[in-house]
């Protein structure tokens, strides 16, 4: 990529997007293009035809997609796989027609079957069942990724695919109807600290493993993707470590600096048991996450009093 590429991020105003955005400005390009949902309806075709018609752009990064936790995934199951549906066939096949020279989808960990061998390796797609509560979500992922591979057999383009570990960071969702572990966690106990409560009543038993990855790190990690992979096998991105949700809501809780006692809500489901990265794939191209747990909660905390106390 040539600083002055037109480049489009697809979903420039989420936690991932805006990732993008800020990685490539501090590496000195100069000529990205951006829609925001109510300029660009994604959904569209037609809209979606035009646009790529009309800006051309040489690379693109496709961030949009509509995400969710357990209780979001699990109750707009429809919306979730028909949105994202939508989204990344119209993308993907507009790039196709306008000669795009190399695209990234970005997926999500959750393609992997619910009880598929830890680590994930990429060549466990497809080898199971998915987990019940966002199956339809998985199932728009997973058909992204087969886009990208077809239309590299047919057609011979340059599209590839990553796919994230559990995410959090700067622009990361708060509305805990609808956010992940991570967010939630950080809302629910900083509004605990305030109001003085005794308790927090969290999901499930505490006991599943979850990998969290800074967005930052996603950004540089796609950043060197597009740079450096071109492959048809998707690739995975995360640290490689995980803990359980007990000793993560321990670690968000002295960060924040809540004093009060933890209650777990056993009635309430507790997702897939275990979801670690194998990322043997991507550190043999070059990359490895550069900001830990601790330091990057810690950031993640700082970005969300100043969405909530803004300068």
């Amino acid at each position: 990529m040539l600083k002055t590429d037109k480049i489009y991020i697809a979903g420039h105003r989420g936690m991932v997007g805006s990732a993008l955005v800020r990685k490539l400005t501090a590496e000195g390009f100069d000529n990205i293009i951006t829609r925001t949902s109510a300029q660009l309806d994604l959904r569209n075709q037609q809209a979606v035809n035009d646009f790529f018609t009309a800006e051309k752009p040489a690379y693109v990064f496709l961030a949009a997609a509509k995400v969710g936790g357990i209780m979001a995934n699990n109750t707009y199951r429809a919306e979730f796989i028909y949105e994202n549906l939508m989204i990344e066939t119209n993308i993907i096949h507009a790039a196709y027609k306008n000669y795009v020279k190399k695209l990234l989808f970005l997926g999500s960990s959750c393609i992997y079957p619910k009880m598929a061998p830890q680590p994930l390796k990429e060549e466990y797609l497809l080898t199971g069942l998915l987990e019940s509560t966002n199956e339809p979500y998985a199932i728009a992922k997973i058909a992204g990724i087969k886009l990208c591979e077809a239309y590299r057999d047919q057609y011979g383009c340059n599209f590839i695919s990553a796919m994230p570990t559990n995410l959090y960071g700067p622009n990361d969702n708060y509305d805990l109807q609808k956010s992940h572990v991570m967010p939630a966690l950080i809302r629910r106990f900083h509004e605990a600290k305030i109001a003085g409560n005794p308790t927090v009543t969290l999901w499930g038993t505490g006991t599943p493993k979850r990998e969290f990855l800074y967005v930052d790190d996603l950004a540089d990690a796609c950043y060197h993707l597009m740079l450096h992979y071109n492959e048809k096998l998707f690739v995975n991105i995360g640290t490689g470590a995980d803990m359980s949700i007990a000793d993560l809501a321990d670690l968000v809780k002295n960060i924040v600096g809540y004093r009060g006692e933890l209650v777990w809500d056993e009635s309430k489901p507790d997702g897939t048991p275990r979801k670690l990265m194998d990322v043997s794939r991507i550190n043999q191209t070059g990359w490895k996450h550069a900001i830990e747990l601790p330091q990057g909660i810690q950031l993640a905390y700082e970005s969300f009093l100043e969405t909530i106390n803004p300068k």
